[in-house]
């Protein structure tokens, strides 16, 4: 087998910092503004060329049926375009499933990234993040895979320049699963008094009073253990904890 004929890569999660619902859209979704973070966690995705096409899941399970997944619609977008032979796609879940990490929308990024770099298909990357657009809104930041701005449905992305190298960010995934269409039905879409960029200019040390993530209130209201987790944060020290996209996940940024 050939060297391009089997390749390994290695999805990451991602964190959000400050997420705002500003307005419905008239397709339905909704126009927000939050910053992507990458962060370390990581499943195993492998793409094997094979006889035939097949979609394997291992690790955490999940309700769900695998040929649904993220990852055969990326590659039958690619296929409807290139004449790509089948594969064998093997994903390893170590992401938290439904809390807000975007495991999921990274799984499908980067299984496109793969595929064109197997198949030697020499898309850009503003293509690719075209195409990322099309499975999942928050799909395009992976593309990239720096923390960006996300404006739009999260699919319109501005670099933005922070660092935490002084900091460690610790993440607590309880065991509930939060539905993002149940999240968005608690939601009551507002523009923020002050924009999330202006907001990010102020110290970590002023977020906790400034920057929100507006799911909270209501996933919190259904889920109460998860209020209580981003307290026992604080406890533990951090400067700022928050929940991550539609939960249920939760960070806290620590000093080193």
């Amino acid at each position: 087998m050939a060297d391009n004929e089997k390749m390994i890569v290695f999805p990451n999660a991602k964190i959000n910092l400050g997420l705002n619902v500003i307005e419905k859209r008239l397709d339905g979704f909704h126009n927000l503004e939050s910053l992507f973070v990458p962060y370390f966690l990581c499943d195993i995705l492998e793409v094997v060329q094979e006889e035939n096409f097949s979609m394997n899941l291992y690790g955490i399970k999940y309700d769900g049926k695998p040929m649904d997944n993220l990852c055969v619609k990326a590659y039958y977008l690619l296929k409807e375009r290139y004449d790509l032979p089948p594969v064998g796609i093997y994903l390893f879940k170590r992401i938290p499933v439904g809390a807000g990490l975007g495991g999921g929308s990274s799984d499908a990024t980067f299984t496109l990234c793969l595929i064109n770099k197997m198949f030697s298909l020499n898309i850009s990357d503003i293509d690719l993040s075209d195409y990322a657009a099309q499975l999942g809104s928050d799909c395009a930041f992976f593309i990239y895979n720096k923390p960006m701005i996300a404006r739009g449905r999260g699919e319109i992305l501005t670099p933005y320049n922070i660092s935490f190298d002084n900091y460690i960010i610790e993440l607590a995934v309880p065991s509930i699963f939060v539905s993002t269409k149940d999240a968005y039905t608690g939601i009551t879409p507002h523009k923020p008094v002050k924009s999330l960029q202006e907001v990010l200019s102020y110290p970590i040390e002023e977020w906790k009073e400034l920057l929100v993530n507006d799911f909270e209130k209501s996933v919190f209201r259904k889920y109460p253990s998860l209020a209580l987790e981003k307290e026992a944060l604080y406890e533990r020290g951090a400067i700022y904890a928050s929940m991550s996209g539609s939960g249920s996940s939760l960070y806290g940024i620590f000093r080193k």
